[in-house]
């Protein structure tokens, strides 16, 4: 993720500065073999990337950004891809957060009802909607002088800009249970890392209050696959993926390690377990604690050599981090880099 710019960075020994005294040629030759090993270097990265095959797997069917953790997401039809996640605007993927007044997070598993505020972005502002009260027009830029607040998420610190009484009255109002707060992450701040998330054996990222990683793929035929064993049909909402693709077989997804989408490049971390928040009606904001979460148990559990890693949670769709950022939008290719 860094960029290369030192003989240090690519493996090679720093170069020595030469006294003043010695003879000028010396100079030059220190420069020019150093520039011939650069260009080996850059040379045989370069027959490396051109080495790098792309099959095309599928075309990305839609984008979504979840504003705030556990609140409807936000359909885009293009997007910028950060280290963080999607952006569209102002609009960033799960960079605001429910907490309680101690700070610690809140969301569809404890309030299912959050499944049902929608958002909007009109004017610098996202308009909160809910059913049964008036409308928050919420400024997408704080004050510097709100409350720095101290919050916890899945037992990890992370910092959030408090974005005002107003906006903590009516969350409070609407779930009719006790005093909450909405806070707002601000890319200055510290973001959890994967090291504490997961492992210290995964590649290095941050995120801000998403579970795990910045982006979630999953493939409209694993969903389809789904819906062929349930009753009640799942929906996108119960999943909450950044990047549905379509053109895929199902579970093909499980496959895919580092993939090309637009100029983003992406590289696998794990597939996502899931839990309970599955079991939320996106449009009822009713949490059953059943399906679809039982049937994928039926025929999504992992493999008994990862059961350390997942324990007894199905796997649907998978978790990437961010090794290129750029653009993507409705209708790119999705290509597998092999």
């Amino acid at each position: 993720m860094g960029a290369a710019g030192s003989s240090a960075f690519l493996g090679l020994p720093a170069p020595r500065l030469l006294p003043q005294s010695r003879p000028g040629w010396l100079g030059v030759a220190a420069l020019g073999l150093a520039a011939l090993a650069l260009g080996a270097v850059g040379w045989r990265r370069a027959r490396l990337r051109r080495r790098r095959r792309l099959q095309q797997v599928g075309t990305v069917a839609q984008l979504w950004i979840y504003p705030i953790k556990s609140c409807k997401g936000v359909s885009v039809s293009e997007a910028e891809c950060t280290a963080l996640g999607l952006r569209s605007g102002h609009l960033r993927d799960r960079f605001w957060l429910v907490v309680k007044e101690d700070g610690h997070m809140v969301t569809a598993r404890q309030e299912p009802r959050l499944v049902l505020i929608s958002i909007t972005y009109e004017n610098n502002c996202l308009i909160l909607k809910a059913p049964g009260v008036d409308q928050l027009v919420l400024v997408s830029k704080l004050p510097s002088s709100n409350t720095l607040q101290n919050c916890r998420l899945f037992g990890l610190d992370i910092k959030g800009r408090d974005c005002g009484d107003e906006a903590a009255q009516w969350f409070t109002n609407f779930l009719k249970t006790e005093p909450y707060r909405l806070v707002q992450f601000e890319t200055n701040m510290k973001g959890r890392s994967s090291a504490k998330i997961l492992s210290p054996s995964v590649q290095k990222y941050e995120v801000a209050y998403p579970d795990c990683s910045p982006i979630l793929v999953l493939s409209d035929a694993s969903l389809a696959d789904l819906n062929t064993r349930l009753e009640k049909k799942a929906k996108v909402g119960h999943f909450r993926p950044n990047i549905m693709v379509t053109g895929c077989s199902a579970f093909e997804e499980d496959t895919w390690d580092e993939l090309l989408i637009g100029n983003v490049e992406m590289k696998k971390v794990m597939s996502c377990p899931r839990c309970v928040m599955t079991t939320v009606d996106p449009d009822t904001g009713i949490i059953d604690w059943k399906e679809p979460l039982e049937t994928l148990k039926s025929y999504r559990l992992c493999d008994p050599s990862e059961k350390h890693i997942y324990k007894s949670s199905p796997l649907f769709g998978i978790y990437y981090l961010v090794e290129k950022i750029g653009s993507m939008r409705v209708g790119d290719p999705v290509y597998r880099i092999v």
